[in-house]
């Protein structure tokens, strides 16, 4: 695993174009400058890697384009030592920048053969996130409650469990969407035991949420 001035160079082109697309966060861009994303990817892919595009990962899944895990992560408002849950382990990438920006991070993936990848690549690059493989619809009950919670798969609707594992002042940010082709970035503020505010944002496409509060618990409704 190799990080070259090259690599480096391209980095640096991509947080400049970030902030060309609404990105001012300095922290998420920093973690954008300084996070190695060809190391996240299947090689064949590496020449591209800092091309702000989505890419297979396999079984399915795939790496959000960098803007995406840039928007979630800003929506955020990271503060070191947020307690964070992410649902779609993935790849690792944004688990990584979570972590660079200081957050506590958990996160949840369906795929065991891919959590099994991904966390050996995370202990090589010295990034710590506790993970488990679970159904991401249902949360994390045992380690609830978090700061924030990021969904990196597009829902049919906002999980409950979500809202109830959220403390009081904390952060949902998942994309939302009747269809499984395009969802709107909604962001959700749990102002009180039982009142949030939400905010609808800008479309974004998705691999979709399964498990029994995503997509397929609603189609076997």
């Amino acid at each position: 695993m190799t990080d070259t001035y090259k690599h480096k160079g391209m980095r640096r082109k991509l947080s400049e174009s970030l902030k060309t697309k609404g990105i001012h966060n300095a922290a998420v861009l920093k973690a954008i400058d300084e996070i190695p994303r060809h190391l996240y990817l299947p090689a064949e892919f590496e020449g591209h890697a800092y091309d702000d595009k989505a890419f297979p990962i396999g079984e399915g899944q795939t790496i959000s384009q960098p803007f995406t895990v840039a928007y979630q992560t800003q929506l955020l408002n990271i503060k070191p030592g947020d307690k964070v849950l992410e649902i779609g382990t993935g790849s690792g990438y944004q688990a990584s920048v979570l972590h660079f920006i200081g957050a506590v991070v958990y996160s949840i993936e369906r795929v065991e053969s891919l959590l099994t990848k991904t966390a050996k690549l995370l202990k090589s690059l010295n990034v710590t996130v506790h993970t488990k493989v679970g159904d991401g619809t249902k949360g994390w009950t045992e380690a609830a409650p978090f700061d924030k919670i990021i969904v990196t798969a597009g829902a049919p609707s906002v999980p409950k469990t979500y809202i109830t594992q959220l403390k009081i002042g904390g952060i949902l940010v998942i994309p939302v969407g009747k269809s499984e082709n395009i969802q709107k970035m909604v962001m959700i503020t749990k102002t009180g035991a039982d009142t949030f505010d939400t905010k609808v944002l800008d479309d974004f496409q998705f691999v979709p949420l399964i498990g029994e509060n995503g997509w397929a618990g609603k189609k076997s409704d």
